[in-house]
């Protein structure tokens, strides 16, 4: 599903960002990715919807390699994968049902297979009750359960989180945990960065630690292993 083969990747101010990292995720695979601020965490998950290019290595998702992909198919790739981003990054002047079947009108979906769909992902999150809101009439682990929603209606084989609870409150916070769970249930391969210690520790799940751009620990079921 997810395959990194010696994976370097140097910014031209001369940071190797990740050092010869190789890493095999399977199908259906839940995956914690930790380790501490400007470890290479971050252009690890970016890689893996070509928001960054190796600078050498091979990356593959969902069967197409990254490394060699023209950038006129990036969207084609993204059609596969759900990102959902600490920030959210909802359109502010659409609705909530908007905001979700904005994914499927690009690809030109019909309407009646957006309707059932968009009406399905948003029961799925807990807001079928707030479809005719604005982003702003939301509160930010509501606009977080939008963002999964819109991530999730192409029926994606693999979902990256990147910090997905990093502005969120603990309660909230819990509440997306449940949310990914039961995607991941359905089948989704999730791939969530995060500092958070507790989530970590309290739902257990493969954990991939990177420090100096290299994968320094890989098991299963493991621990956060960092203070704080």
């Amino acid at each position: 599903m997810i395959q990194m083969s010696n994976v370097i990747k140097k910014y031209p101010n001369g940071v190797v960002a990740t050092n010869g990292i190789s890493v095999n995720i399977k199908q259906g695979e839940f995956v914690y990715v930790v380790g501490p601020s400007g470890a290479g965490k971050s252009t690890f998950i970016k890689l893996m919807y070509r928001e960054e290019k190796p600078t050498s290595g091979d990356v593959i998702v969902a069967g197409i390699n990254l490394t060699t992909l023209k950038d006129s198919r990036v969207p084609y790739l993204r059609r596969q994968l759900g990102v959902v981003f600490q920030d959210f990054k909802l359109l502010p002047r659409l609705t909530v049902y908007e905001n979700v079947a904005f994914a499927l009108e690009v690809i030109e979906e019909q309407p009646s297979v957006i309707r059932k769909r968009v009406m399905e992902v948003l029961e799925l999150v807990g807001l079928k009750h707030k479809v005719r809101m604005l982003p702003n009439e939301l509160s930010g682990g509501e606009q977080q359960r939008v963002s999964i929603a819109r991530s999730i209606v192409n029926r994606p084989k693999v979902l990256i989180a990147d910090e997905p609870t990093g502005n969120l409150d603990p309660d909230t916070s819990w509440e997306i945990m449940n949310i990914f769970e039961e995607i991941n249930r359905q089948g989704t391969t999730i791939l969530m960065a995060t500092h958070n210690r507790e989530i970590v520790n309290t739902i257990r799940k493969r954990v991939i630690a990177i420090e100096g751009g290299m994968i320094v620990r890989d098991e299963y079921g493991g621990d956060y292993g960092y203070e704080g």
